[in-house]
């Protein structure tokens, strides 16, 4: 037989019965778009963390309070609940670490704020005037804090594009207008420029406020949440890191590094997590959406095999006049592989318009890439093999005669 008349009859008996032709593409179509669907999520996840971490801040290193050590003990303690940086720290690494563009302490907490009759819980972060340099936060309109609202302690906001529109409604021009904030009123100075992002730590759902005055009227210690440190470039990251935890052991009388009160970490280290995260959570809604991938193929099998048992006496009639045992199992292969192709190429389209819907709904950001659409195709083609190969095999080894008397 020749290509044509192989691809003749590979048709012919497809289309001899189109619904059930179509509903065994189906598995397969259904498993192709989910499988792009869910690694463009995943990809999509992953860009978009890499995009706000590289929004945070360039060449950013991050001092948290790491651990709280108590006599004879140590208690391992997240961010926030640990109490070891003090403004001091901050001032000593200013002064004696070199290859820093800037330094900014913070102290954050979450709370209620409100402002005519409106209210949200947002971050509040107080800082100082450095912040903007190292965490590149920019102002749309008004000022950021400055050294004189540091010194006296200022009552003033600058405020995130979302707390504006939660509190003041889109677009209101709020420079001066009040918002209270614990109870006490504070005058708004600044609006800061839309970064983008979502979730918890949202940077465009955030108040900044003098660092002394959270801690005098908010938070009411002396102790920091963060001191965030900018290196002048990329390559003085690692030193500068490194420099900064030899000096905050000293100052905190740390001789055993594994016993430290606090922690660094740098902007690659947060990119390395965060990807190795997004990976794993890739892999892992490809595994899932590879199983209907799975079922589709056992749906082809089950379907080829009905097939090869309709055809018995067909498989018999031609083995009869000279057809060989590879030809009738290329038949069963090819139309197996047929069935696998096409609802490949309608999954790969489906899968993408999904991504699509996805993206421009806004709940997800996606990305389609061309790995995901190859990877895809290619387990589809493989699975068209391995599942069409068996009932193949089984009509190719028919015998002739118990064929033809087939009823």
């Amino acid at each position: 037989m020749t290509i044509k008349d192989i691809m003749h009859e590979t048709y012919s008996a497809l289309s001899a019965n189109k619904i059930r032709s179509g509903l065994t593409m189906l598995g397969i179509v259904i498993g192709i778009s989910s499988v792009i669907a869910m690694l463009s999520i995943g990809q999509g996840a992953q860009n978009s963390i890499q995009n706000s971490i590289q929004s945070i801040g360039s060449n950013l290193i991050i001092v948290t309070p790491g651990a709280q050590r108590g006599p004879g003990v140590t208690v391992s303690a997240g961010r926030g609940s640990a109490k070891s940086l003090k403004l001091s720290d901050s001032d000593a690494i200013a002064a004696q670490v070199s290859n820093i563009k800037g330094i900014a302490p913070e102290v954050d907490g979450r709370y209620q704020v409100t402002s005519k009759g409106k209210n949200t819980n947002t971050q509040i972060t107080g800082t100082v005037e450095a912040y903007q340099i190292v965490r590149n936060v920019e102002v749309d309109t008004g000022v950021f804090i400055s050294q004189q609202n540091i010194s006296h302690a200022s009552k003033v906001a600058v405020i995130g594009p979302t707390v504006q529109t939660d509190l003041f409604g889109e677009g209101e021009d709020v420079i001066g207008k009040t918002i209270r904030i614990n109870k006490m009123d504070f005058k708004i100075i600044g609006v800061t420029k839309t970064k983008g992002g979502s979730g918890f730590n949202n940077q465009d759902n955030a108040i900044y406020i003098p660092i002394s005055t959270m801690q005098r009227f908010l938070s009411g210690d002396e102790y920091l949440s963060s001191i965030n440190i900018a290196a002048i470039d990329a390559d003085s990251t690692t030193i500068v890191q490194q420099d900064v935890t030899n000096l905050l052991l000293s100052l905190h009388n740390i001789k055993d590094a594994t016993l430290a009160d606090f922690s660094t970490l740098n902007q690659a280290d947060i990119a390395a997590t965060a990807t190795s995260v997004t990976q794993t959570f890739t892999i892992l809604l490809g595994s899932v959406a590879g199983i209907s991938l799975v079922v589709g193929g056992i749906g082809i099998m089950n379907m080829m095999l009905t097939t090869v048992t309709e055809r018995t006496r067909e498989i018999g009639l031609r083995k009869a006049i000279g057809a060989k045992a590879k030809d009738i199992s290329l038949q069963f292969l090819i139309e197996a592989i047929a069935l696998t192709f096409t609802g490949g190429v309608i999954g790969v389209i489906l899968g993408w318009l999904l991504s699509w819907v996805v993206n421009k709904t806004g709940v997800l950001q996606t990305s389609v890439s061309i790995s995901s659409v190859v990877l895809a195709f290619s387990v589809s083609a493989i699975i068209g093999v391995v599942f069409g190969y068996y009932p193949a095999r089984r009509a190719a080894r028919l015998n002739p005669i118990e064929a033809l008397r087939y009823e």
